[in-house]
């Protein structure tokens, strides 16, 4: 008599499963951030997993992964919403990343920089004005990945982890600062003013300079409304046109 083949392992059974979820999270990720899931949206799991095309499994884990990151919310048999903007909340954590990026400087200031790093760092701001980025969108993300190297340089891995997930809970908002907030140009002349201070080691107009920074992005977030959240929907190219009867559910 053959032996019957043994059953596929828990690894082999899952792993589909897992990859299928990471593909989901990352898909409503990119709603979120490209505005075509606006803070205050409700949608069902069914909406998302027929969108998709998968079952309700992936879109769970995926939804729960997204909660734990403070982007959605669930409601018991009630669905799911797109965290609202809470402006004390982003407050704090502007905030939060303002002491530590002060530090960052005060350290890099005091030779934690080296010239090469320096120069690699400033290397997409030098440039003539013709060749600067004047997609908001775009911008938005060179100026995420410089604040993040800044932190970085400094060398402690346990604050830029922190800094990190700040910097994931405040991107909608960055994003919505360089789309409408009119700080491309700015954003260009301070970076390289703040390299310019730490070069010199001059911690005190860096970190001046830093503050100002991001005291000038939470002023523009402050002024955000509803209508500025639909005009960014419309804007991205890719967006599908909103059915006002579906406008609490997935768009």
């Amino acid at each position: 008599m053959q032996a019957s083949p043994p059953p596929p392992s828990t690894d082999a059974t899952t792993r589909p499963t897992l990859r299928l979820a990471e593909s989901v999270y990352r898909q409503l990720r990119e709603d979120i951030f490209d505005f075509r899931l606006l803070p205050g949206d409700r949608f069902a799991e069914n909406d998302v997993a027929d969108r998709l095309a998968v079952s309700r499994t992936p879109v769970r884990e995926a939804l729960m992964r997204l909660q734990s990151e403070g982007l959605v919310r669930g409601y018991f048999r009630n669905g799911w919403e797109v965290i609202p903007i809470d402006l004390s909340r982003f407050e704090a954590l502007y905030e939060l990343r303002e002491m530590i990026e002060l530090h960052a400087v005060r350290k890099l200031c005091a030779g934690a920089a080296s010239p090469a790093y320096l120069a690699a760092l400033g290397a997409p701001w030098r440039v003539p004005a013709s060749e600067r980025l004047r997609d908001g969108l775009a911008a938005a993300a060179q100026d995420e990945a410089f604040h993040i190297a800044l932190v970085g340089g400094a060398g402690n891995p346990e604050t830029e982890q922190v800094h990190r997930q700040i910097t994931e809970r405040i991107r909608i908002l960055r994003r919505l600062d360089f789309a409408y907030g009119d700080c491309i140009a700015e954003t260009y002349e301070d970076h390289v003013a703040i390299l310019d201070a730490i070069a010199a080691g001059d911690a005190a107009t860096a970190c001046t300079m830093i503050a100002r920074h991001i005291a000038g992005s939470l002023s523009v977030v402050r002024e955000i409304s509803i209508a500025r959240l639909e005009q960014a929907r419309t804007a991205v190219k890719h967006a599908p046109p909103l059915d006002p009867a579906r406008r609490k559910r997935f768009g």
